[in-house]
């Protein structure tokens, strides 16, 4: 599979390490700011699995290299050649893709805590994978962007529900619109995060709070988190997270949607018809 290895080698795009009993998981991909390629996102969902499912892990940390927690979708072709939704293996092998896993991976089908350090920009499906997580904690420096509305997209990822429960209805609808910047201190106030910590101590930080979180029974973790996931979970996340990806898919092909990449990547104001 793309990840297979993925933890083999110092240059990996996803490092993987243990500190006792808190499996670390580093997005590795700096010179991209941390984008996800398809070897990078599958590798995040195959790892949460693993350590899901291992024993001597209680508690899951994931956070990025450098400066950046994650841009979003690598939409060069050395990233994707495309985006997730077109590929051929979400095609023929996983209608629901990676970016979609993310939530059910980390959300649904992990009972462990998962703490996210955003250590710099999360943008798009990286913004997604952080909202899908248990615990945030931000640096000083962090940067979170919708960044869906400047490709022509809808929300995806689960961030519809994970960023709308954080938050409440109308700050979602507000920042996935607006598609404005949030410093650290609004993300606070707005619940997107729990935690600010200056970007000097932030990776320490981050290590001593998760590390924090086996001190107490990996039971009560599990069970805690399975009675808090059961008291605000979707009735039907798989169906949720499926109307996503067939809402980004319309709007991706709309011909408004072909019109805001290519003005992204043009760098010019788009000029929409509404069709």
């Amino acid at each position: 599979m793309a990840w297979a290895g993925i933890s083999g080698t110092k240059m990996a795009v996803l490092e993987i390490t243990n500190d006792g009993h808190v499996r670390k998981l580093r997005l590795n991909r700096p010179e991209k700011k941390n984008a996800l390629s398809e070897e990078l996102a599958w590798g995040i969902v195959a790892a949460v699995e693993d350590a899901a499912e291992d024993d001597d892990v209680w508690v899951i940390a994931i956070t990025g290299t450098d400066d950046s927690f994650c841009s979003g979708l690598d939409l060069t072709p050395a990233g994707n050649g495309g985006h997730p939704y077109l590929s051929q293996q979400d095609a023929l092998l996983d209608d629901l893709g990676w970016v979609s896993r993310f939530p059910l991976m980390l959300r649904d089908r992990c009972d462990k805590p998962v703490v996210v350090g955003v250590n710099g920009v999360a943008v798009g499906a990286g913004l997604s994978l952080a909202m899908a997580a248990d615990i945030r904690l931000a640096a000083e420096s962090v940067r979170l962007i919708a960044g869906y509305p400047r490709i022509g997209g809808s929300p995806d990822g689960g961030l519809s529900f994970t960023l709308s429960q954080a938050v409440g209805y109308e700050q979602a609808m507000r920042f996935l619109l607006e598609n404005r910047t949030v410093g650290a201190e609004e993300a606070l106030r707005l619940g997107m995060v729990g935690e600010v910590v200056p970007d000097a101590t932030f990776n320490a930080r981050f290590d001593e709070y998760c590390q924090s979180l086996t001190s107490i029974s990996p039971i009560t973790a599990r069970l805690t988190k399975r009675v808090v996931r059961r008291a605000t979970a979707l009735v039907d996340p798989e169906a949720h997270f499926r109307y996503e990806l067939q809402s980004i898919r319309r709007a991706f092909t709309s011909q408004d949607g072909q019109e805001a990449r290519n003005a992204f990547i043009e760098k010019r104001p788009p000029e929409f018809k509404g069709h």
